[in-house]
């Protein structure tokens, strides 16, 4: 999934909740090291910020379109809102309401390192290095001593968001898993970089080495003993649901359409699981109640708490007060200044979901946002506005404005610098087809073929291994071009054919995207 390669959605709600804790910290005078933080919502201050919530919802989805919106918010183990808004899709007449199952993407993640919490025994076995078959690093020995713990925090070296693109291509599990030792590593443990297949490989050791599969694991672990029964890592499962939420991108004149199929099983753990905000509210009771819900053990407590502990530095503070921010287990895990633990993750579609889940434990509070549209700050800012209100009795600033600009720069900053729709003023001429056509090969993406069109206009390359067909625009002598599609697309990007070479702009990010011809 992507808002940004480098960056992604959790950065983005590592951004906002570190701008958050800056804001309710605001004219607060830190008192130095005090021996533990105290409660400061007032059960009126919280009530307050739930009246005011559906106007916050309704306004935003009308500022934005977003089509579909459902919340739950939970203080002191009980939900004490829960509510759906919109549509399911557009052109229909079926509303939103608290059953309407998401797609939730990276939400996943904290949703999934409760599963491992609850399949593990001590807190020390998230340091312990549990092999995957087909799985490896570049490094041998970074192979053989990664932890879950590590893969889960995204600090194993391995770059930002590592093996998305060969998912867009239409490679699945096995093949991205095994193509990550081509990978290069940057300081193991020093270094953080979000990853969605580096989570799905630890996720999917634990299950090995638990003799099932992720999804079963999920199930039995989590969904079934905590009652989320409309909740599933399998995206059959949400194809199947007739309470559900279609994904929505929003069209050039604003409106906004259910024009994608987003498919994530092949990162299952990492951004596959589908819910509702009435089973979503259930598992925010077990994280509140520390892993317990309706009175029973559900989840070991230690080894749930360890998912909360900041693991990595993921936003260091860009200037001396401002606020660091950390990544836990699954989690974005920052601390205000009055040395309240806030937790928080987003998720993100570009094809068509954004989620976003807030906790403040201490305050025992938190609300969990689903939405059926694409990233443009609606779920980010409907959290950040409750909480703020919660503390203020007033939001201090316009969040929607704050992170619906933050989705539209990370957007525009994953695009190439090359206007490739506009050749430049005597751009050479391209050769003969017959200098480019052929076939291609790259150890990390595979095959790529161009040939030249039957009907004699032009080229086309085809990549992935159910061939995706890209036409080629000419732009300047042997540079051509061509439009990007899937989650991680970002408009056209550029392909250079040199010396028996091509190279594809948009995937050598990582220096990997050289094809040699055969």
């Amino acid at each position: 999934m992507r808002t940004l390669r480098v960056l992604g959605a959790a950065g983005a709600a590592m951004m906002l909740a570190t701008a958050a804790t800056a804001t309710t910290a605001a004219g607060a005078t830190a008192a130095p090291g005090p021996p533990s933080p105290k409660p400061q919502l007032t059960d009126a201050a919280v009530d307050k910020a739930v009246d005011r919530l559906d106007a916050t919802v309704t306004d935003m989805m009308k500022r934005t379109g977003v089509p579909g919106v459902s919340v739950a918010v939970v203080h002191n183990d009980e939900v004490i809102h829960l509510k759906g808004f919109g549509l399911r899709r557009t052109g229909e007449s079926a509303k939103v309401d608290p059953d309407t199952v998401f797609q939730i993407a990276s939400l996943s993640k904290p949703v999934s390192s409760t599963v491992v919490a609850g399949a593990l025994t001590t807190p020390d076995e998230w340091d312990r290095h549990v092999p995957l078959p087909g799985f490896s690093l570049k490094d041998p020995w970074v192979t053989d001593h990664v932890s879950t713990a590590d893969l889960f925090s995204h600090r194993s070296g391995l770059p930002d968001h590592a093996g998305d693109l060969l998912e867009d291509l239409g490679y699945d599990q096995a093949y991205i898993l095994d193509h990550l030792r081509l990978e290069p590593l940057t300081p193991f443990r020093a270094s953080y970089a979000y990853t969605n297949f580096g989570f799905t490989a630890a996720a999917e050791a634990i299950a090995r080495a638990h003799g099932t599969s992720w999804q079963k694991l999920a199930r039995d672990t989590l969904f079934k003993p905590a009652g989320m029964t409309r909740t599933s890592t399998e995206f059959a499962a949400f194809e199947r649901a007739t309470d559900k939420a279609a994904t929505h991108v929003r069209n050039p004149d604003g409106t906004w359409s259910p024009r994608f199929v987003r498919d994530p099983d092949a990162q299952s753990p990492a951004g596959g699981v589908s819910s509702t905000a009435r089973d979503m509210s259930r598992w925010l009771r077990l994280q509140l109640a520390e892993g317990t819900l309706d009175g029973r053990r559900v989840v070991p407590r230690d080894t749930l708490d360890r998912t909360h502990v900041a693991e990595i530095v993921s936003q260091p503070p860009a200037t001396p007060t401002a606020t660091t921010g950390f990544y836990g287990l699954g989690w974005n895990v920052s601390y205000d200044q009055a040395g309240r633990l806030r937790l928080s993750h987003s998720g993100a579609f570009e094809l068509g979901a954004n989620t976003n889940v807030t906790m403040l434990p201490l305050e025992q509070l938190g609300i969990v946002v689903l939405t059926n549209g694409a990233p443009v700050g609606l779920a980010d800012a409907v959290a950040l506005d409750f909480f703020d209100f919660a503390e203020h009795g007033k939001a201090t600033t316009d969040w929607l404005a704050l992170t619906e600009a933050l989705y539209a720069q990370m957007d525009a900053a994953g695009r190439s610098p090359t206007d490739y729709a506009h050749p430049p003023a005597g751009a050479k001429p391209a050769q003969e087809d017959g200098a480019y056509t052929g076939t291609y090969d790259n150890p990390y993406y595979g095959e790529a073929t161009v040939t030249a069109n039957p009907d004699g206009d032009g080229l086309t390359l085809a990549l992935g291994p159910k061939p995706m067909r890209f036409p080629l625009t000419h732009y300047d002598g042997d540079v051509f071009s061509f439009e990007t599609v899937g989650e991680n697309a970002v408009g056209r990007t550029g392909v250079t054919f040199s010396d028996g070479t091509l190279r594809v702009e948009y995937l050598d990010a990582d220096h990997l995207g050289t094809f040699t011809e055969q």
